[in-house]
């Protein structure tokens, strides 16, 4: 995989180039993720097929808060790359789930535990927390003594 081709292609959306423990990373300026994403998936000699996973890593002391992580990977040509998003709080980030249907499901779980917001995306709404749980507990900030009321259930007839 040629990720030199990426910075060609993405003068400036391609911040860095790099490999950690021996995987490729990229990262990218946030107004060019799609872009990349897309790229990546529908270039011959990336065949980027799969979307394993989406992560979020809470930085809260710094500017941009928050790094998404793209964990995508290639069937046919056995392997990975990991794109590298910063985001401050309080930014949105395009859905990439009209690309990798997977990013759905793991769009709305960043979106629940982390409040970070998702342009377009079909069904952005609670995942894992009920729908009047107050604030995202994965933020670094959360209070972790901090205790809910629990909706009571309605009986079903």
């Amino acid at each position: 995989m040629n990720l030199e081709l990426l910075k060609e292609k993405f003068p400036n959306g391609i911040l860095e180039l790099g490999v950690d423990k021996g995987q490729n990373y990229v990262k990218v300026n946030l107004a060019q993720l799609h872009d990349v994403v897309k790229f990546c998936k529908e270039e011959n000699s990336f065949n980027l097929n799969v979307l394993m996973d989406i992560v979020a890593v809470d930085y809260h002391t710094q500017e941009a808060r928050f790094e998404l992580i793209y964990i995508i990977y290639s069937i046919p040509l056995r392997h990975r790359l990991r794109l590298k998003v910063r985001v401050k709080d309080g930014e949105s980030v395009p859905t990439c789930s009209d690309i990798y249907k997977s990013a759905d499901w793991a769009e709305r779980e960043i979106f629940d535990m982390f409040g970070i917001q998702f342009n377009k995306h079909p069904n952005l709404k609670r995942i894992l927390m009920f729908e009047g749980f107050e604030g995202h507990p994965l933020r670094k900030d959360y209070p972790t003594k901090r205790r809910q009321k629990i909706p009571v259930m309605k009986e079903v007839p």
